[in-house]
């Protein structure tokens, strides 16, 4: 491999809402960070992204402005964003980066307009060929499923921002539903209960913690009590406040509602020859709402199909992405086609 091979590596992204995952073609997945960035609010320079700026979300100062470019897993702010994959890619492969192919996960769902924003954030930050995937898909061929068999599979990919919903059979979706209700949804429903409930502010992170450790779709076992601490809301001060398990999955009831009735929808519109497939071989699971507890077996009491969470969720869409980049001329058929205007 010359130098100038080192340099122009193919790579492929899932650019989440919640965070980027980077794979460099012969190295394997070698970033996986938050997608949020501190920046000057002034100068709009970027002074930290990731884990360092994840560090800082809740903590700055009035110069200091720490965003999430990222909302309902597409690209909401563009010039943040940009600056976001760049520092990403400049990371993963230093400054003299230039890459010949880069293939993104995006929603399904994803419209023409947004489509474009992804490609010119990764054309400006130095890709030289882009293509989509869709995410469900990238994540089917992630988790090992023959996608090109004339055989039905059912993916659910929960994510940050969106719920991918998607039926796979030929190379192709032949159904899909994309709700913007997955983990920040989840994450919000949190921080609304605690005010309500509790009158007590928490922050987006002690939320996304609270929901890792108790949050669940059915009732646990054990049911567990946890101590939270927060800002009261009469008094204005810090203040610590118990609750359990059962409470929090009240507060996440209407979010997993809705995701278990888009699976149905899903299931409704799908042709019958690919039903009996999805029986047999069950529906998969992926991203990081499939670890939220008891999800599985909440989809599994509402539709009576088998329900299996994927081994490793969180990296099925990257590694799915990872390898198409890897043999792009066999999955041509799986990406999104390219439509200029």
């Amino acid at each position: 491999m010359g130098i100038f091979d080192f340099f122009a590596a193919d790579i492929a992204m899932d650019l989440g809402t919640a965070n980027t995952l980077i794979y460099v073609k012969g190295k394997g997945i070698v970033l996986n960070e938050p997608s949020i960035v501190a920046f000057d609010r002034n100068t709009k320079k970027i002074i930290a992204f990731g884990n360092r700026a994840k560090e800082m979300q809740g903590r700055e100062h009035k110069e200091i402005r720490v965003s999430r470019p990222m909302r309902d897993g597409v690209i909401a702010d563009f010039e943040i964003a940009e600056g976001m994959i760049r520092a990403f890619i400049k990371k993963v492969r230093g400054s003299a980066f230039s890459s010949k192919r880069i293939v993104v996960a995006v929603p399904s769902g994803v419209t023409e307009v947004e489509k474009r924003a992804v490609r010119d954030s990764a054309e400006h930050a130095g890709a030289k060929e882009v293509h989509l995937v869709a995410e469900p898909m990238a994540a089917a061929i992630g988790i090992g499923i023959d996608v090109d068999a004339p055989v039905g599979n059912m993916i659910i990919d929960i994510g940050g921002g969106t719920t991918e919903i998607a039926v796979i059979a030929l190379s192709g979706i032949v159904n899909e539903e994309s709700i913007r209700i997955a983990g920040d949804e989840m994450n919000s429903a949190i921080m609304q209960f605690f005010k309500k409930n509790h009158n007590i502010l928490i922050g987006e992170r002690t939320a996304e913690a609270i929901k890792c450790e108790v949050g669940s779709a059915v009732p646990l076992k054990e049911e567990i009590t946890i101590q939270v601490k927060g800002r009261d809301l009469v008094g204005g001060v810090p203040k610590t406040s118990e609750v359990s398990s059962v409470e929090i999955r009240e507060a996440l009831a209407e979010a997993v509602s809705q995701i278990v009735e888009a699976v149905k929808q899903s299931l409704e519109k799908t042709p019958p020859e690919l039903s009996a497939d999805i029986l047999d071989r069950g529906v998969m699971i992926t991203g990081g709402g499939a670890l939220l507890k008891g999800l599985d077996e909440r989809i599994r009491m509402e539709t009576n199909l088998p329900v299996h969470v994927a081994e490793d969720p969180l990296t099925a869409v990257v590694r799915g992405a990872g390898k198409i980049i890897d043999n792009l001329n066999h999955y041509q058929k799986v990406l999104i086609r390219n439509r200029r205007y």
